[in-house]
């Protein structure tokens, strides 16, 4: 913070970058060993900014230090310009992931927390340890956090809010597959459309991929007797497991749920056609060093093992959508 020619305190890149790390961290500590800083150097910082703004910023819960709503609003600015600062002094090739301490923010649905995203933090924690990330959900508020840099990439096979000014690039094509116990007594071998058209069945009551089998349900006029609504997957396998019910699920998700438990997994007996799964990122960030090691490294890590079973999708390029 230094005073302006008029003698009104204005706050510096350095004020700034403290707020940043103090709201990703949630802790005085922790913010103070990210920066080379002492614990009671950055309180008494963190006093002079509060006499600036006239606000506490965090306050001290349970769980470490909270934002005030007045922080809050002001993150979203604060990443914004420091954002727009570092595209200005970092060069083409500058990212050093070994070194890096930078906050990834990637908005996924629930079904890549379980699949994608922990071969993602296998690989990083290799080649990149101080690296951190952060999942945010996939919404109608997600477009908007990729344009100001509140989040640097999306995946999912429907984005809201996607048009001129964003590039996707396609990560892998999945198909359908049906989960069943391995103890059902009337499904053993084969599981055929009187099967499943006969069976209980269990269903999550959001997703676009659930959308999307819904809809194709509807197309095709089958109508599936589902008993149990999900509002997650956590409780999918266990409730599979142990009842005669089936569920639908995309091959990533469904093979994860299966492996380990005692669950057979079939080809969906409906025509489900498949569905395509992108990466999504704003213009602005484009060229951002730390943003294409990203997504160089997401695409990678997509294209490998469990989904290179599937339809995976080789060296799909770059695209602005229009």
């Amino acid at each position: 913070m230094h005073e302006s020619e008029h003698g009104e305190n204005i706050l510096d890149v350095k004020d700034l970058r403290l707020l940043e790390t103090l709201y990703s961290t949630q802790s005085v500590t922790k913010a103070a060993e990210i920066l080379g800083l002492s614990q009671p150097n950055v309180s008494t910082w963190l006093r002079r900014l509060r006499l600036q703004v006239k606000d506490p910023l965090f306050v001290r819960t349970s769980d470490g230090m909270a934002p005030t709503p007045r922080a809050d609003k002001l993150l979203a600015k604060i990443q914004f310009i420091l954002r727009d600062i570092r595209q200005l002094t970092e060069d083409e090739g500058s990212f050093d992931p070994g070194s890096s301490r930078r906050v990834f923010r990637m908005c996924i649905p629930d079904s890549a927390q379980i699949t994608l995203f922990p071969k993602m933090l296998r690989h990083f924690r290799k080649c990149a340890p101080d690296v951190r990330l952060e999942a945010l959900p996939v919404n109608a508020n997600t477009a908007r956090l990729l344009e100001t840099g509140e989040a640097d990439l999306a995946f999912g096979s429907f984005v809201p809010g996607m048009v001129a000014g964003y590039y996707q690039q396609a990560l892998f094509e999945l198909d359908f597959v049906c989960l069943v116990s391995a103890d059902h007594p009337r499904i053993n071998q084969r599981l055929t459309l009187e099967n499943y058209l006969g069976e209980a069945h269990v269903a999550l009551s959001y997703g676009s991929a659930n959308a999307f089998i819904e809809a194709e349900m509807r197309r095709q006029r089958i109508e599936r007797r589902v008993l149990v609504t999900l509002q997650g997957f956590l409780g999918v396998a266990k409730i599979i497991e142990t009842t005669d019910m089936i569920a639908t699920l995309p091959r990533e998700i469904g093979a994860t749920l299966a492996a380990g438990a005692s669950i057979h997994l079939f080809p969906c007996p409906v025509p489900v056609p498949s569905y395509m799964v992108s990466q999504y990122w704003h213009a602005r960030f484009h060229h951002d060093p730390g943003n294409r090691w990203l997504r160089s490294i997401c695409a990678e890590q997509a294209r490998t093992d469990l989904f290179q079973a599937s339809f995976s999708i080789k060296d799909a390029p770059e695209s602005l959508l229009e």
